[in-house]
């Protein structure tokens, strides 16, 4: 089964940090990204999230959303929680970025 809590690290540098899940399968943490378009200094970012199913065994899919502290922006992520035949969790994800913009017409550069 594989189990979301923990520390997990990418292939970039990032590191994040999950609790353990409540009974309905929320959960939150903290986010430190390697990658950043930005000047400023790049803080620990808050997420939560939720796990779908969380009683069952399995390979689950889970959402959150991060809180960048250091920028006018949050991310979105979407994924699946794999294990290989010796037990290594991995998770897959896709995620949305949405940063702040002037003005409705710069919508259009909004999200990466």
């Amino acid at each position: 089964q594989c189990d979301l809590q923990g520390l997990w690290r990418n292939e970039l540098g990032s590191n994040m940090t999950l609790s353990a899940l409540d009974a309905s399968g929320t959960f939150s943490g903290s986010y430190h990204t390697a990658v950043a378009a930005t000047n400023k200094q790049i803080l620990v970012s808050p997420l939560q999230g939720t796990q779908q199913h969380p009683g069952d065994k399995g390979q689950p899919t889970f959402g959150f959303t991060v809180q960048w502290q250091f920028a006018d922006s949050m991310t979105a992520f979407v994924g699946q929680c794999f294990v290989d035949r010796r037990g290594k969790e991995t998770l897959e994800t896709t995620w949305l970025l949405r940063e702040e913009v002037p003005s409705r017409k710069d919508v259009w550069k909004a999200t990466r």
